[in-house]
């Protein structure tokens, strides 16, 4: 099987105006991305407030005129800003870009799911019950205009992040209790620093995949490295991510899932696809 490929726009082009980065999408042979308003696109005004049915079908047009898909429509919020204006505000942002990602035909709206921190600090205060409530309290008011909208909202765990690990997302998963709430699987960003030895690598990846294997809709691929307790994202290859534990889950149970490269180039994104596809056919 070939895997279905694809990147992320701020990954292949600089911020330019919108109708050139679909442009450099097609040029370079890619017809899925990620797509961030904010990081890609220059001649237009994304903030809250703009939004209208008629600019969202502008921007279908020239996706449809550029053989693109929008898997993932970025919207990287913090749902749990301690500050209640600012969290307010970050919800209301979501809401829009799910108005958004309607017209578009994109597959979801896509976040992680914050720190307990104004300014988006790495805090043990994002992994205690106050902020997990906060962030059930956020993601409560978006799923409630998600499933109105009939839109998906995907939702990305990070080991630094409220959903911390594949136990907390599961738990997330079963008290929002919504069909229109699926899994963007990065499976980097789940190692901790003590979690990097292959067989611990691949205990995370099988609990992700164990828990909540079946809301799995979207994978961001990508290498890391540590230093210290900072973790350092690399291209494909190029760290110690071991790649044959999630290709092994892929390989039985998500036949064509949508795998989003980060941290990949214009240049590299093609040979990165094949070193990753090199992997899979070797899966037995």
């Amino acid at each position: 099987m070939k895997l279905n490929t694809g990147m992320r726009c701020h990954d292949l082009c600089p911020k330019m105006e919108m109708e050139q980065v679909f442009a450099q999408v097609k040029a370079n042979d890619i017809h899925q991305i990620q797509l961030a308003f904010g990081k890609s696109i220059s001649n237009y005004d994304f903030t809250t407030g703009h939004y209208s049915p008629g600019f969202a079908r502008y921007i279908a047009s020239k996706l449809k005129e550029n053989d693109i898909h929008v898997a993932v429509l970025g919207c990287y919020i913090n749902p749990t800003n301690p500050i209640e204006s600012r969290r307010q505000a970050e919800v209301a942002r979501f809401i829009e870009h799910l108005k958004y990602a309607r017209i578009l035909g994109a597959d979801m709206v896509g976040t992680e799911t914050g720190r307990l921190d104004p300014d988006f600090k790495v805090t043990k205060e994002s992994y205690t019950e106050e902020g997990y409530q906060l962030l059930l309290k956020s993601m409560r008011e978006i799923v409630s205009a998600a499933e109105k909208l009939g839109v998906i909202v995907g939702v990305e765990g990070v080991f630094n992040h409220t959903l911390y690990s594949p136990a907390r997302m599961k738990r997330f998963l079963e008290d929002i209790d919504s069909p229109n709430v699926e899994v963007i699987l990065d499976a980097v960003n789940l190692i901790h620093p003590d979690q990097t030895a292959p067989e611990d690598q691949a205990r995370v990846i099988d609990q992700a995949f164990a828990y909540y294997g079946d809301r799995i809709s979207v994978l961001h691929v990508k290498d890391f490295v540590f230093d210290g307790e900072n973790q350092l994202f690399r291209h494909v290859g190029d760290g110690k991510f071991c790649y044959e534990p999630l290709m092994k889950q892929v390989k039985a149970n998500k036949p064509q899932i949508t795998m989003l490269l980060e941290n990949s180039s214009k240049d590299r994104f093609h040979g990165d696809v094949e070193f990753l596809q090199k992997i899979y056919d070797q899966i037995g």
